[in-house]
């Protein structure tokens, strides 16, 4: 299998992450390729009618996209339990929650970097890092027990989130209010799995 992805994308780093967490590393080629909104790569393209990554290309049928699908395909494949059956309702909770946090931090990267400065809506951005940090709060607040118990795919999912935040907003600062999640974070990013997918832009 080959999963076209990038080093800098938060969705790639979710599947790449649990690959790892799963011991699947060395059944799936990782394919880097740049892309963006206004540039989509046409082996993105073909692979996935929406133009977006992660892509994970199978052998055996259509290609797979959207992390959330590649993430369910690959734990069903060798039956890793990273969608425990007991908690799955959370788990699918804090994963949206921790996709939501991503979708709202990326739109702000996307109408500073794709859009004219002229043409830059300051009020927008300022919702969507509203959004985020709301996000951020209901991490902290709400899930904090279920993320200080047994590592499933939520956890992968909120440690992307936030490891993005790190890279693209490090300028803001979202673990003030928010210490429970920031030593819960502090711990977890030291994982081999988040350890060996640190996000970093293509050269």
């Amino acid at each position: 299998m080959k999963l076209m992805s990038s080093p800098a994308s938060p969705f790639g780093r979710k599947v790449k992450a649990l690959l790892i967490e799963t011991g699947q590393v060395d059944e799936v080629e990782v394919v880097t390729v740049k892309t963006s909104p206004l540039a989509v790569d046409p082996l993105v393209q073909a692979a996935n009618p929406i133009g977006k990554i992660p892509a994970l290309i199978r052998p055996e049928g259509p290609a797979l996209y959207d992390s959330n699908v590649i993430c369910r395909f690959l734990d069903a494949r060798v039956g890793a339990g990273m969608y425990p059956e007991a908690r799955l309702w959370d788990v699918l909770t804090i994963e949206a929650t921790a996709d939501g946090l991503i979708e709202a931090a990326l739109a702000v990267v996307y109408e500073s970097r794709f859009r004219d400065a002229s043409l830059q809506n300051a009020d927008w951005m300022d919702a969507q890092w509203g959004k985020a940090m709301k996000s951020v709060g209901a991490l902290n607040d709400m899930w904090i027990s279920h993320l200080n118990g047994p590592v499933d795919m939520s956890h992968i999912a909120v440690g992307c989130a936030l490891g993005y935040l790190d890279f693209r907003h490090a300028d803001k600062d979202w673990r003030a209010g928010n210490q429970a999640l920031a030593k819960w974070y502090e711990g977890f990013a030291q994982r081999p799995c988040m350890q060996c997918t640190i996000p970093a832009d293509l050269a």
